[in-house]
């Protein structure tokens, strides 16, 4: 399997070189691919909206100058974002970001987007949250038309690019891939339609995920696009916000297991949660770098 550690930014604390340290280290375990959790903003709750689903002043750094950053001290590692809200971003801006960065990476680069939860975030950033499913699938379409197109022409209902170019492209170009995370009805179709991999949380019923896998290949079919070819990771872990995520990686055998049902339910790769590991007791970069390689070990004697 496909192993993915989503990056923890709570390890700013430990200053740049703490950041330089572990992102090395992710890499030189031999992890396949290092993601960026993404959010500008934390909301409070209002009279008007409830307390969002993680703390306001939970920090998080800004996941594409995160990656950058990681891209500059690594040379392997798959570079990646787990997920990029895009819809309140800006397409053909996330477009030129997104291929300096694989263009400075050479090449390993692979943009996870989705439709985000908190209206909040969209509302600070002067975007409209009522129509972010809309203009995630233009984005994407757009998105691709910079990457491979010499001349751009792009008008749609929410974006337009009348007669642009974007150079230099990267170099996977039209084919850097972009992978889709969300499990609603709407999402699955957005990946069997558009999407070259899904980033799934965690399912803890396996006959729910085979459900949601069969969705996607089957909308992938009605689009006329190859279903073999999309690519499957999980969340290997639940939610740090969650008592059980706290205490999931205090017993390894409970995370081979895991990773051996998320196996067995179709997916090829799984994406481990730093933060959660953080938050169970892995205070350090030290710590995390230790905990990290000791579940490395442990998976890939158990599941490749």
């Amino acid at each position: 399997m496909k192993l993915a550690v989503e990056f923890p930014s709570v390890v700013y604390r430990e200053g740049p070189e703490g950041v330089r340290r572990l992102a090395r280290a992710i890499e030189e375990i031999g992890f396949d691919q290092l993601d960026m959790f993404d959010h500008v903003i934390m909301g409070f709750a209002t009279e008007t909206r409830p307390a969002p689903i993680y703390p306001p002043q939970m920090p998080i750094m800004e996941a594409l100058v995160m990656l950058a950053y990681c891209a500059a001290v690594t040379n392997r590692i798959g570079l990646g974002t787990e997920v990029l809200i895009l819809p309140q971003r800006q397409p053909v801006l996330v477009a030129k970001q997104v291929s300096t960065l694989d263009t400075l990476s050479a090449g390993r680069v692979r943009l996870g987007v989705g439709v985000g939860w908190q209206a909040a975030e969209y509302e600070s950033l002067e975007t409209d949250f009522a129509t972010r499913g809309q203009r995630m699938d233009e984005a994407i379409d757009l998105i691709r038309t910079c990457w491979s197109e010499a001349h751009i022409e792009f008008s749609g209902e929410h974006y337009r690019a009348p007669a642009i170019a974007m150079e230099p492209k990267s170099p996977q170009g039209g084919n850097l891939p972009i992978w889709i995370g969300g499990g609603s009805p709407r999402a699955l179709r957005r990946v069997g339609e558009l999407g070259d991999g899904w980033l799934a949380q965690a399912f803890t019923d396996p006959a729910r995920a085979r459900a949601a896998i069969a969705t996607i290949h089957r909308h992938a079919e009605a689009a006329g696009r190859d279903p073999a070819r999309i690519g499957l990771q999980q969340m290997l872990d639940l939610p740090p916000r969650d008592a059980g995520g706290k205490a999931f990686y205090a017993d390894l055998d409970r995370v081979v297991a895991r990773a051996e049902a998320i196996r067995a339910m179709g997916f090829g790769g799984c994406a481990l949660n730093a933060t959660a590991m953080f938050q169970a007791g892995a205070r350090t970069v030290d710590a995390l770098i230790d905990k990290l390689q000791a579940v490395h070990d442990r998976l890939r004697a158990a599941v490749g």
